[in-house]
């Protein structure tokens, strides 16, 4: 497979290693983006495999609740202008009642359940189109419970560029709930905890952690007491109850929690356009376009 400079520009932006590292790492296996990460992880030229996506299209991120349910969802548009538009806001707000009050299963089912003015939600998106101009989309959205001893954290990045909602089990304080769901805004943990974190995943990640402390030249007889080191590392990244709390790294989130009386159940985090791929105009063009007609 060719190797072409977008690949490399990407590879380099998920790593931080050199051009020529990350050219050569896609020649060696052939254009494959995941196998390339690996590949520089273990030759000790990449830091941290950065996989998390661009966020691309535009729109917001938006949390409702009510006693003791919460909708969190997102809207996607096209532009930034149109996502802060009063009339799109206004129907953000109106689709989070619409959830929260029908609790549909799928995005399928929400879009053919009917509003209160009669129209289905897909219908009722519809006519926001075509008013506001631009396409919008109900992109995601999660209903969550809580019982009464437990707390909901919601938190609004940026307008709600970034959407955070916690719940946390065995503790009414809602502060304490709402600095979770602000930590997780900032460190966007993987996971809630290590037993999410899938077998497969485990033994790929001790895979490359072995054969990375082989390349640096350690003796085999220590390579896997030091991977098991390096592996607690890597669940300190990725799992929230292990992350040094943002508000005092001297403690984890997980005993912040647990000196509240509680323990996180659950965690949302929406990033607006995550996993999108947006549209990549060359304006100067479209400028010479338009004067050529």
């Amino acid at each position: 497979m060719a190797v072409t400079a977008q690949m490399v520009k990407e590879l380099r932006e998920k790593t931080g290693a050199g051009m020529m590292d990350c050219k050569k790492a896609l020649t060696e296996t052939n254009g494959d983006m995941e196998k390339a990460i690996d590949f520089l992880r273990e030759k000790g030229m990449a830091k941290a495999a950065k996989k998390a996506d661009r966020i691309a299209a535009e729109g917001t991120a938006f949390i409702k609740s009510e006693g003791n349910e919460a909708v969190i969802l997102e809207v996607n548009s096209e532009t930034d202008f149109v996502a802060k538009n009063e009339g799109f806001q206004q129907l953000v707000k109106e689709l989070a009642e619409q959830l929260l009050a029908k609790k549909p299963a799928t995005l399928e089912e929400a879009l053919e359940q009917k509003m209160s003015s009669g129209d289905t939600v897909a219908e009722y998106i519809n006519k926001a189109i075509a008013k506001i101009g631009e396409k919008i989309t109900l992109r995601r959205f999660e209903v969550v419970t809580k019982g009464d001893n437990d707390s909901f954290g919601e938190y609004l990045h940026m307008g709600g560029r970034i959407a955070v909602l916690t719940v946390l089990e065995g503790t009414t304080d809602a502060q304490a709930a709402k600095d979770v769901a602000m930590h997780a805004a900032a460190l966007n943990p993987k996971y809630i905890s290590r037993d999410a974190v899938s077998e497969e995943e485990v033994a790929h990640e001790r895979e490359v952690l072995t054969q990375q402390a082989l390349n640096e030249g350690k003796p085999e007889k220590i390579v896997a007491k030091m991977v098991e080191g390096r592996l607690g590392k890597f669940f300190e990244e990725i799992c929230l109850v292990d992350q040094a709390f943002v508000k005092n790294p001297d403690q984890t989130v997980g005993e912040y929690v647990a000196s509240k009386g509680g323990k996180v159940k659950e965690l949302v985090r929406y990033g607006v356009g995550e996993g999108i791929e947006k549209r990549q105009d060359n304006f100067a063009e479209e400028v010479m376009n338009q004067v050529k007609k």
